[in-house]
């Protein structure tokens, strides 16, 4: 009787606990991927020599900072656009939506794999958007094209490289969310 008591304990017990966990499949929750879409041209970029556009390194230890050239710049567009998923009720974009800021990052990279700066070097940047159709997706299937110059310099010296584009949104109510896309830069 001690066992029996006993077993149907652990199976209520066990029960309970299956009662309360919620469902964990990947494939019923949307992430920003899956209404937001991000194109790339050209794809990949091509980076050509740099001029004239410099930047700063601070080297401290009273030692005078040194001001070098960028070794190379790329061109490219991005257009962002939603697809039907965004009005859908797990998502529930309200429309217009602002695109709030736009952040670069350059990563040394080969073969399409970032390969990191190693014994403290780092990689510089400037990311630019010289310029936009506009700041606002008014609708599904509506777009906003952006065109980009990055200035960068690899510790590697080659200029392969990765930028990933941080674009940040905010719908009409207030929701923030943002989508991250890469470009691969041709060596």
């Amino acid at each position: 009787m001690v066992r029996s008591a006993r077993t149907i304990l652990i199976v209520l017990g066990c029960l309970s606990v299956a009662a309360c966990q919620s469902p964990s499949s990947a494939s019923s929750t949307l992430n920003v991927d899956d209404f937001v879409t991000s194109t790339n041209s050209p794809d990949p970029a091509v980076a050509s020599a740099s001029t004239g556009k410099t930047y700063r390194v601070v080297r401290g230890n009273n030692q005078p900072d040194e001001v070098l050239e960028y070794d190379w710049v790329a061109n490219f567009a991005m257009t962002i656009s939603f697809n039907s998923n965004a009005t859908s009720k797990d998502v529930d974009i309200k429309f217009p939506v602002t695109i709030t800021a736009a952040t670069g990052k350059v990563e040394q990279a080969s073969g399409g794999i970032v390969t990191p700066p190693t014994g403290g070097e780092v990689e510089h940047y400037e990311s630019t958007i010289l310029a936009s159709s506009g700041s606002q997706i008014t609708a599904v299937g509506g777009g906003v094209t952006m065109q980009f110059q990055v200035y960068y310099d690899l510790p590697s010296l080659r200029r392969e490289a990765l930028i990933t584009e941080t674009i940040a949104f905010r719908d009409n109510d207030g929701k923030t969310f943002s989508k991250v896309a890469t470009i691969k830069v041709a060596p």
